[in-house]
C-alpha cells in the first residue's frame, strides 16, 4: 500500500522543465482526491468522538441517577425511623396525660365523699386519704417528666453517621478530581529563567514580584522584561496536572510554553499566550482571560469568582490544554492544539505589584493531595 504524505502549507510537487499541463493538471486532481479523503476521515473522526462521548456521558448520568436513588431511599429510612421514635414518644406522653386525668376524677370523687362523711367517720377518712396520698406519689413519681427522655446519645451518632456519608460524598465529588490527581506532576520553577524583578524560593515552589531589580547573571534563557519564569524541566508523561495557590492576588498568568517562547524585548510574543508557542489563562481585578496565539477569550461565567487554586491539565493526545478552578474542579477554558510540536514547561507570571494589592507569591502546590471541596 502506498505511502503518500501531505505537507500543508508547503511545496506540493516540483515541476520539472519537461512536464506538460496535462501531466500537472493530473498530479493536481490525484492530490485534490487525496485531501478529500483526508477530510472525509477527519469528519469520521469527529463523528467517532461525539458518539463515544455521548456514550459516557449516558453512562455517566445513569451512575448518577443510581447514587441519588440510593440517598434518597438512605434519607426516606432515617427520615421513617426518627418519625417511628417520635410517635412513640407522642403516644407514652399521652399515656401518661390519660392516667394523670383519671387519677384527677378520682380525686375529685374521694373529695365529694370525704366531705360528706368526714363528720361521720374520720378515722375511715383518714385511712382512705393516706392511701390516696400513696397512690398519688406513686403516679407522680411515675409520670415524672424527666422520665421521658430521647436517646440523646442515638441521635448524636445518627448525625455523625449522616456527617460522615456528606463528607464521603464531598470526597468523592467531582470525580474528576481523583481523575487529575492520578496525572499530578511535581513543578519546579528555574530561576535562570526568571526576569530580575522576581523572586524564586530555593526549592523552586513559589515566586514573588519585588519592584527591586536582582543582581543576577544574564543569560540567553532569562526573560527580561516580561515577568515569566519557566519550569526547570518539561513533561514527561502524556498526561499532566499541577496546581498554582493564587490566593490574596489581584493579577497573575499561569500556563504552559515550549522551550522556543521568546525570552528578550517588548514584543508581545514574550508574553504568555500572545504567541502560537503559549496557551495561559490571565486573572486581573477580577476578570479571567484564556490567550493563545495572540487571541483573549474572557471568562464571563466566573468573572468576580475567586479561586484558591488553579489547575492546568494537559494530554499529548489530542494536544488538550484545560484550566479548572481547582477548589471545585469547575472547568474555565480549554484549547485543543491537535498534535503538540515539542516539549511543555509550566510558566507562571505572578503580576507587577497592582497598586500594592498583588504583593503574595504565586505558590506550586502539591496537586497529589486533596484540597477541600466548597
Amino acid at each position: 500500500m502506498a505511502l503518500v504524505r501531505i505537507r500543508v502549507g508547503e511545496t506540493i510537487m516540483k515541476t520539472q522543465t519537461q512536464d506538460t499541463p496535462i501531466k500537472l493538471q493530473e498530479t493536481l486532481k490525484r492530490q485534490r482526491d487525496i485531501l478529500a479523503f483526508r477530510m472525509k476521515k477527519l469528519s469520521s473522526k469527529q463523528s467517532d468522538f461525539n458518539s463515544k462521548t455521548a456514550k459516557l456521558k449516558e453512562k455517566i448520568m445513569k451512575k448518577y441517577d443510581d447514587m441519588k436513588r440510593v440517598l434518597d431511599e438512605d434519607l426516606r429510612i432515617t427520615l421513617c425511623q426518627l418519625d417511628t421514635e417520635a410517635e412513640a414518644m407522642e403516644r407514652a406522653v399521652e399515656d401518661n396525660i390519660e392516667k394523670s386525668y383519671h387519677l384527677t376524677q378520682e380525686i375529685d370523687q374521694q373529695l365529694a365523699e370525704l366531705s360528706a362523711k368526714l363528720e361521720k367517720d374520720k378515722q375511715q377518712s383518714q385511712e382512705k386519704m393516706s392511701e390516696m396520698k400513696v397512690r398519688i406519689m406513686e403516679t407522680l413519681k411515675k409520670t415524672d417528666p424527666e422520665l421521658l427522655q430521647m436517646d440523646e446519645f442515638k441521635n448524636k451518632q445518627l448525625l455523625s453517621l449522616t456527617i460522615n456519608l456528606l463528607l464521603f460524598i464531598r470526597s468523592q465529588v467531582p470525580v474528576t478530581k481523583k481523575l487529575f490527581q492520578s496525572y499530578a506532576q511535581e513543578v519546579v520553577l528555574d530561576p535562570d529563567s526568571a526576569h530580575p524583578k522576581l523572586i524564586i524560593s530555593p526549592a523552586g515552589d513559589s515566586v514573588t514580584y519585588t519592584n527591586t531589580w536582582q543582581e543576577v547573571p544574564e543569560n540567553p534563557s532569562r526573560f527580561d522584561t516580561t515577568l515569566n519564569v519557566i519550569s526547570r524541566t518539561f513533561f514527561q508523561n502524556v498526561r499532566n496536572y499541577w496546581e498554582v495557590q493564587v490566593t490574596g492576588k489581584t493579577y497573575w498568568e499561569l500556563g504552559l510554553t515550549y522551550p522556543n517562547i521568546p525570552r528578550k524585548g517588548r514584543e508581545d510574543n514574550c508574553w504568555l499566550g500572545r504567541c502560537p508557542t503559549s496557551w495561559c489563562i490571565e486573572y486581573f481585578n477580577g476578570d479571567y482571560t484564556a490567550w493563545h496565539n495572540g487571541v483573549p477569550h474572557e471568562l464571563t461565567h466566573v468573572s468576580g469568582r475567586t479561586f484558591e487554586r488553579i489547575g492546568i491539565f494537559s494530554s499529548s493526545e489530542g494536544g488538550f490544554v484545560c484550566f479548572l478552578g481547582a477548589d471545585t474542579m469547575i472547568p474555565l477554558y480549554s484549547f485543543y492544539a491537535g498534535t503538540f510540536t515539542d516539549s511543555l514547561y509550566q510558566a507562571v507570571c505572578p503580576g507587577h505589584d497592582n497598586q500594592g494589592t498583588n504583593d503574595k507569591p504565586l505558590l506550586i502546590c502539591d496537586a497529589s493531595k486533596s484540597t477541600p471541596i466548597l
